[in-house]
């Protein structure tokens, strides 16, 4: 953990604060897997298909993440992976997607959302830049740079 000061105490409120969160897991993987594409991080993708699996979204559905394709899904989904895209590509949410699905979450579920894609940043980025490797007990899952 090369910086145990500073990563112990988010890891301990990384772990809360998911188990907090006002969408459910399900929910939480898609995001992750969006986050895990749009930073081009293998490792996030890798150990979180099989999570998204668990909680139910199918092989289509996490293809469709991977592809940017959010038409694959309605209600709080599209609008929970839309405003990822918005607010990584963009670093803000427009006031157009503000009216097109902002009245699809509540104000915990905005902020939860902005908790966990910056959970997210923080361990794609972390796991790139340092190169971390994917750990050779993990199941050999198709990578993002699948055709």
């Amino acid at each position: 953990m090369h910086s145990p000061d500073l990563l112990g105490p988010f890891l301990n409120w990384w772990v809360t604060s998911k188990s907090s969160m006002a969408f459910g897991e399900r929910q939480q993987e898609l995001v992750i897997l969006r986050i895990g594409c749009l930073y081009a991080s293998d490792y996030v993708w890798k150990h979180h298909v099989p999570v998204a699996q668990e909680f139910g979204a199918s092989d289509e559905e996490i293809e469709a993440v991977r592809l940017g394709r959010f038409e694959a899904f309605s209600g709080l989904e599209r609008a929970l992976l839309t405003l990822t895209e918005a607010m990584v590509e963009e670093r803000t949410v427009s006031a157009e997607l503000w009216a097109a699905y902002g009245s699809q979450l509540s104000a915990q579920q905005v902020v939860d959302l902005i908790g966990l894609i910056s959970q997210y940043v923080l361990f794609a980025l972390t796991n790139n830049v340092l190169q971390v490797p994917i750990e050779a007990s993990m199941p050999d899952a198709p990578g993002l740079t699948q055709s």
